[in-house]
């Protein structure tokens, strides 16, 4: 039996009165008792579970994010779309698309359109996830490790105890990959329930362009707004065909979102003090205080300056995406669908406040993706295009230099003094001159 017990303990009777020899003894701990083959095999044996559930080492189990996301949306509910519901996507997104084309320079991709489940949105999404969210995942997880004790982790243990301790470190970092995959894979769960297409929040999550509606969750917004489904269900296709052109034709859009995401996630730092006192809530015997406190957003960090620079530019990225599209599809629909002004303010309101799913999202991962400035930038757009055309107002996508600034969205006089240094150049003065002298 004493071979079946792992750390040099014996089996209950190995002495005379048949008590469990202690190897900490009464002066406390004491190395020469532990039985270093016993150790060295529980080490190992250890490290072949956290390897078996590492992922690819990566910084979040995505593997896992996948399944809990899947498993979640499943539990909740969710039927694969039929055919009638995928007829009506695709007629909607191909009337969209037909109802797009004179009023932006953008044209349409060749990849078409398609209606997703809950399930095939976190498939289809999941890689552009893992960009944006993996160099967050990595320094929080560098961060935390300094929170370990690795000079006491083998102080006072034989040479080869401490070599063996040392593999602790590296299943720290594979624990940290699993709690993130966990709490990711919850929140974008929840965000799965409340999108209701590909370029719903704003950033490019798919890498071929496709325009996407999910018709369960247009269904469910639709429910309370007294408008008809066909009404809601187009002017949603407006809003997606109408982002994943912009995607398209912006090929350093993707870029600047992530650049900006990487400037936040350099400067973080976890608060430990917080942490801990968190831990200290935690009850052993109810699982479901662990989850509560991975979504109470203890392990997002205080934002430094530079975080808070990081975290503007992608405000202000966010807004313009969504400032533009609003205007765009506000053009598009103008004349033709009746409800168009009353689903502009819900989904302005929509955005601009954010729902729960988001809220959970912010808490797991610190990044908020909401457009503060919506309002602000479909206005300075709107200007740009009435006093230049709508191919005037796309071309501002052609550098990020030439897009509007914070100041230029959040103040009245620097809009309109952006709407005139944006105008072009009036040359027409140039005719009346007389010719340069010959030399």
């Amino acid at each position: 039996m004493s071979g079946d017990l792992p750390f040099g303990f014996a089996g209950r009777g190995d002495d005379d009165e048949g008590r469990v020899p202690d190897p900490f003894g009464a002066g406390g701990f004491d190395p020469s008792n532990l039985d270093m083959a016993q150790v060295g095999a529980a080490l190992q044996q250890l490290g072949r579970m956290m390897q078996s559930g590492s992922g690819d080492g990566s910084a979040v189990n995505w593997e896992l994010a996948r399944d809990t996301a899947r498993q979640t949306v499943a539990g909740a509910g969710d039927p694969s779309v039929t055919e009638t519901e995928r007829r009506e996507v695709l007629e909607a997104l191909d009337l969209a698309s037909m109802w797009l084309d004179p009023v932006t320079s953008f044209p349409a991709g060749p990849a078409g359109g398609a209606a997703w489940s809950r399930s095939e949105w976190i498939e289809g999404t999941l890689p552009a996830w893992r960009r944006i969210v993996e160099p967050v995942a990595v320094k929080a997880t560098e961060s935390m490790s300094t929170m370990l004790p690795t000079g006491g982790l083998t102080e006072g243990l034989p040479p080869e105890l401490a070599q063996m301790a040392a593999p602790l470190l590296g299943m720290a970092r594979q624990m940290g990959a699993l709690m993130f995959g966990t709490q990711f894979g919850q929140g974008l769960a929840h965000l799965a329930g409340e999108v209701v297409g590909a370029g719903d929040v704003g950033i490019p999550l798919t890498e071929d362009g496709r325009a996407v509606l999910l018709p369960r969750n247009v269904a469910e917004l639709g429910s309370g707004l007294g408008v008809p489904l066909d009404e809601v269900r187009l002017y949603l296709a407006l809003r997606e065909v109408a982002a994943q052109r912009l995607f398209a034709h912006v090929p350093w859009l993707r870029s600047q979102l992530t650049a900006a995401v990487e400037a936040y996630a350099a400067g973080i730092h976890v608060d430990r003090e917080r942490i801990e006192e968190a831990a200290r809530g935690i009850d052993p015997s109810n699982p479901e205080s662990l989850q509560e406190v991975l979504a109470s957003g203890v392990f997002v960090p205080d934002d430094s300056p530079e975080q808070l620079a990081a975290l503007a530019r992608l405000e202000t990225l966010l807004a313009l995406v969504e400032g533009w599209i609003d205007d765009v599809v506000t053009e598009a629909a103008a004349g033709r669908l009746p409800s168009a002004s009353a689903l502009r303010e819900t989904m302005r309101r929509r955005r601009a406040s954010g729902g729960p799913a988001e809220r959970t999202f912010a808490n797991l991962v610190g990044l908020e993706l909401r457009p503060r400035l919506l309002r602000e930038a479909s206005t300075l757009f709107a200007a740009v295009r009435a006093q230049r055309g709508a191919s005037a107002r796309d071309d501002l996508w052609g550098h990020p230099d030439l897009l509007p600034t914070p100041q230029d969205l959040d103040d009245d006089e620097a809009a309109a003094e952006f709407v005139r240094r944006s105008a072009p150049l009036d040359l027409s003065g140039l005719e009346d001159l007389p010719p340069a002298d010959p030399e």
